[in-house]
Order: C-alpha cells, then structure tokens, then sequence
C-alpha cells in the first residue's frame, strides 16, 4: 500500500530549524545576498542593480519563447534570493500551472531554499521532499532532494501540468543523471513541445562541466553572467589578495580521474607527506597566523587527519570536518568556527559548494586540481563580506608543476607557476596585463627578425622542438642530409650515428669517434677525439670484445678542429683509399653482402638491388646500424612519442580551460 504523502510537517525537526531560523532574523534585507535573514513580516527585499538585471534578463529569454536557461554568478552573489524572487516573476505557461519546484543535490541547500522561501512567501505553502519528509505533490512551492525525489516512485505525485517553473540549485551538476530523470518527468528533456512545459532556470557559480559532458543536454542559454573578478571590483564581494606556495609534491605521476581532475588515491600519496605538510604549515604561521577564520582544503581522509596533526604539532587550534563527521559534532565545530573561537578548520569535499560561512578571512588550498570550477568554488568560501573583513588571504600550495595544474595566477592568465605574494585581484589582473604586453613585444621582435634576412636565427630561449620524422630505422639510416655539415668540414666519409656521435670507419674495423655536445658553445665542453683499434679474430673466440679500450686522440673547443685533428690522424693510420667520400668505388653498385646485411631490415617487397644503391651509401648505412642507429631511432621515437603527449596534454588542457569559459548566449 503506498503511503499517503502529506505537506512539510511545521513541527518536523527541520521546519522547526527553518522557522526557528525565520523568528531569529531581527534585521531586515538591507542589501540582499550576503545579509542576515528578515521575518515574513519585513519589508520586500531590495534586490542589488546586478541582480534585478539578471532576473530581468531571464523575464526576457522566456517571453522570446526559450524555456531551458542558465544563470551563471559568483559564490556570495546571493543566488538564492535571485530564484526565489523569481517564482511570482515568471507567468504561468498555461492555465493551472502556478507550482514551483527547486531542486538541490545536498541537504544545507535543501534548507537553505526552503528557509528563503519561506521568508519571501509567507503566505504560499513551501514543502520539503527528502529524507523522511514528504511533500504532498501539491503545495504552491516544493524544495527538493533530487535524490529523494527520484527514489522509487515519489515523483509520480508531482503533476508538470501544474508547475510553472522548475529551478536549479548548483546547476552543474544538471546533467548527472538524478536531475536529467526529473526534467524529464516534468517534459523538458526530448520534448518536442517545450512551450507548454514549466520553465527551467539552472543558477551555478560555475556554470560548466570539467568532465566534458555537455550542459547543452538540459541548459539551451546562459542568459546572464557576472564573475567573481567583476564584482570585487564593484565591492558586492569581499577584497582578495594572493599569495602562491611552492611545495615540495611531485604530481608527475598523479594520473587524472574519470572525471579529468587528479585521481584522489594517488593525489593524496604525492601530497600527503611529511615535508609538504610541514612547508604548509609553516607557509600560514608566516603568511596568516593572524588570520581568525582559516578554512583548508585537504584531499581525503589521510590527509585531512595528516595535516591536522601537524597544524597541532605547532599549537595551532585546528578542526577539522568531514563527510564522516557526525551532524551534532559538525553543527557545533561548524557553529564555533563561524564564532571564531578556533582559528583553523580543515575539510575535504565538504564546503566547495552551497556554504555560507561569511567571517572566513583565509583559505589555504592544501589540494592540487586540474579543475578551474574546482578552484574558483574553493576560492569563493572566502568572498562573502563580513563586518570588520577587510580582506580574504588566499594561500595556494603550489606543487611541482606539470601540464594541466591549475592554480591562482591562472584563473587570471598567468602562467600556473607565477609565484605571487600577498598580491590582491587588481594586481594580479595588472600583471596579467603587462605579461600580455610583454608577449606582444616578444611576437613583434619574432615578426620583424623574420622579415630582415640579415637577423641571427632565433635564440635558444624561443628554441622550439622540430622532430624530422622517420618510418623506420631503415628511413634514419637512409637519410644522409645530417652528414653534410661534417663532409663541408672534412673531405673524409665521417657518419653521424647518433645525435652528436660520428664515426669514420677503417678497413680492418678500426674506428675514430668525434663525440660533441650541442651545449658545447655556451658551457665550454670539450669535444673529443677517440680511436679504437681492433684486436682480431681470436678475441671472439674467447668471448672477450673484439676491440681494445678506446684511446683519446684529441680534444678541442670547436667541430672544426677536433675533425682536422681527427682527419689528420686518420690519414696516418687508415689507408687513404678507403676513406675519402669522393673515391670513385663508393659509386659502384652495392655488394652482395652489403645487400643482405641491409636487406634484414627492410620488408620483403621492398628489398634494396645493386641498382637502386651504391657501394659507397650502403657502407655509411652498416656504419650507422653498428654504431647505434637502432638505439638512436628508438630514442627518437621516445622523443616523439613524449613530445606528442606532451602536445596532446597541452590541447587537453587548453580544452578543458575552454569548456569551463562561461559566455552569456547558446550553450553548445
């Protein structure tokens, strides 16, 4: 038999929270958002300029005919007072459509909602569906659990004849499978008739997905848009001012998640030690031990007790909260914290969304991401004005970085790694600025060294990495283009067999070796001359090398004089004959054997003729399969291969950037 539902019981444990949370509000809405609470009886909330526009701007989206939309506002901006001033704002769709239903992903904004509604409206009836409250489907405004609501058949009750709009808290998350379930009931998703549907209007800090997943499936326009930068500028949030750590962690080996941020298991192993604990700590006894309400961010369990220990370590009042916490314990730590009676709070995962904790004046982001949405709602705890909060003192531990980090400087620009200290939002868009210009200059001087021959090639600092690619040892071994600039040197057949290692071959298998360094110029390595003589046959027979320990000849600052020296001992050891690259038999045909050799590197439709390659080529060929040529490519592979991921992290990265680039208009 299924149970009857009945509207929110007003002597439920969370009413009588909500009402007793109404009847504590002495004050009335001066400013709304960040300002205490008023009773029913107050006077209408006196909306903000940015707020009536942005109401104003969803009144004119709907009567255009879109019905799916997306408001996209800071943390502290006062969200919630928007959409619940826009439930007598918005027309019904059709007759007997008068019903609103808010929907949020966790308790305190379930709350939250319905305390705002119930103040705003006190004459309409608000319900609660979640957890062991049942709404009655049929109350003027219903504020649901979107878990709840989805759980068996507790949806069925509410009639999407009878709603007018539907609103979103947290809308980011509208596209997890929960929220598209419930749009779904209420005909907004895959509906071919969207003008008889209720409105829908999704509200998020962070209106985007990190994971790539499109909130273009439920949100059609993001209708409004105003950063957190834009309104610090204009005072509706609390002043920042940044200061960047670097730390000891090494997040090379940290891969990402199903989700594109750091997998958390692994995060916490490069994060959670002793030393970076240790430097973190240290970095806010130096930069905010004055600070009254700091709020941490950890990565998980571990390091939330980890690094609690060591705040402690240093007699430093720390708390901490987590998902794990009891609801007593964490009501009256929560409740001290907001009362400053201890200085530090430390959590993971549980106040990046949807908390309102005013008097924090720092946030120390102990936890490296990938995710901008992530960090911005991590920075936002800290924005909201306080009496007496001049500022908020963002503290971030910057680890070691790599392609895809996100820190502070970046959410203006600047490189992940630009070190800042104690600098606030208008200096940090300053710099930003300037590095622009900066990069401007660079791209001037890159353009006009370009369009004047008589310029130098570009310096080692704009050096950029060009790999020639090659199919196959076979494609390295056959490219002679490298051996040029030595045979511009040297009339004799020197081979280059390795990035900076040629070798120059006698008849009876004695070599000389001119090893060099491509940094030679600048650190004042020496290049050297090296022979090696062979000792015989007999030496194979015995299991021991054929060659002696290779003896130095020469050594020199510059190639050119290391190859004179090494030519002009050559041409006293060496037979003359075989050593000159102009000698007329190393343009007859290739030998049998030469053939073979080569021919065990090649596919067997494609094996070289005495035609197709001289004898000469072909001995410049085995010399670079005997010295290295194998080894070479295959670090050229590697080079390759590293360097395309490498490429393929930095697009990642620049894609990800985009995707969370919140623009007022279509939602692709």
């Amino acid at each position: 038999m299924q149970r009857a539902f009945r509207p929110l019981l007003w002597n439920s444990p969370v009413a009588l929270d909500i009402r007793h949370q109404v009847s504590c509000a002495q004050r009335s809405f001066t400013s709304a958002g960040s300002a205490p609470l008023s009773p029913p009886s107050s006077p209408a909330v006196r909306l903000r300029t940015y707020q009536e526009e942005c109401i104003q701007s969803v009144l004119s989206y709907l009567s255009k005919g879109h019905r799916r939309l997306g408001i996209s506002l800071a943390t502290g901006s006062g969200k919630t007072v928007i959409f619940t001033q826009l439930i007598d704002r918005i027309e019904p769709s059709q007759h007997g459509a008068t019903q609103t239903l808010i929907l949020a992903h966790r308790r305190e904004l379930v709350e939250q909602a319905a305390r705002h509604c119930t103040i705003a409206y006190p004459t309409k009836s608000v319900d609660i569906e979640m957890g062991n409250l049942h709404a009655s489907g049929s109350a003027d405004i219903t504020v649901a659990s979107v878990r709840s609501l989805t759980s068996g058949r507790r949806i069925s009750k509410f009639d999407p004849a009878r709603f007018k709009l539907v609103l979103v808290d947290e809308a980011h998350h509208i596209v997890a499978s929960g929220y598209m379930d419930t749009l779904r009931h209420f005909g907004l998703i895959e509906s071919a008739d969207l003008a008889h549907t209720p409105a829908l209007v999704g509200v998020s800090a962070t209106l985007s997905r990190f994971d790539g997943i499109r909130l273009s499936d439920a949100i059609d326009h993001v209708v409004y848009h105003k950063d957190y930068i834009d309104m610090i500028q204009e005072s509706w949030l609390s002043n920042v001012i940044f200061t960047t750590v670097q730390s000891s962690a090494d997040l090379s080996r940290v891969r990402k998640g199903r989700g594109g941020d750091f997998q958390t298991g692994p995060l916490s192993e490069a994060v959670n030690n002793a030393e970076t604990n240790e430097i973190t700590v240290r970095a806010w006894l130096s930069k905010a031990a004055d600070r009254k309400s700091t709020l941490v961010f950890c990565v998980d369990l571990a390091h939330l007790t980890a690094l609690t220990a060591v705040f402690r370590a240093h007699n430093v009042d720390a708390r901490f909260i987590s998902g794990d916490t009891p609801k007593q314990i964490r009501g009256e730590r929560l409740e001290a914290f907001k009362t400053q009676q201890f200085p530090v709070l430390l959590n993971c995962g549980v106040f990046t969304e949807g908390t309102d904790i005013p008097n924090i004046d720092c946030v120390l982001l102990a936890r490296p991401t990938r995710s901008r949405n992530l960090l911005v709602q991590m920075i936002g705890r800290g924005m909201r004005l306080y009496p007496g909060k001049s500022n908020c003192h963002i503290i971030d531990m910057v680890a070691s970085l790599h392609v895809g980090v996100v820190s502070t400087p970046t959410l203006f620009g600047l490189s992940p790694g630009e070190m800042v200290k104690e600098v606030d939002a208008n200096e940090m868009r300053s710099l930003q600025e300037r590095k622009e210009l900066e990069a401007l200059r660079e791209r001037k001087v890159k353009e006009d060294t370009t369009a004047d021959p008589r310029h130098v090639p570009a310096s080692k600092s704009q050096r950029n990495v060009t790999f020639t690619d090659y199919d196959s040892v076979y494609d390295l071994i056959d490219d002679t283009s490298a051996d040029r600039h030595i045979r511009g040197i040297s009339a004799l057949s020197w081979v280059l067999v390795g990035e900076t290692r040629y070798v120059l071959s006698g008849q009876n298998g004695e070599y000389l070796t001119i090893q060099t360094s491509p940094a030679c110029g600048s650190s004042g390595e020496l290049i050297k001359v090296w022979y090696t003589q062979k000792i015989g046959e007999e030496a194979y027979q015995s299991g021991k090398s054929p060659f002696m320990r290779p003896r130095l000849v020469a050594e020199s600052e510059t190639l050119s004089d290391a190859v004179h020296a090494a030519d002009t001992f050559a041409t006293r050891r060496f037979a003359w004959q075989f050593l000159q690259h102009a000698q007329a038999w190393r343009k007859k045909p290739a030998t049998e054997g030469q053939l073979m050799f080569l021919n065990k590197f090649r596919d067997t439709d494609d094996h070289l003729t005495a035609d197709r390659i001289s004898k000469g080529k072909a001995g410049d060929m085995i010399t670079k399969l005997k010295f290295g040529a194998k080894g070479w490519f295959g670090r050229l592979e590697a080079a390759k291969r590293k360097e395309g991921r490498l490429q393929g992290r930095v697009q990642e990265a620049a894609a990800l950037r985009e995707r969370e680039q919140v623009k007022v208009g279509p939602v692709y």
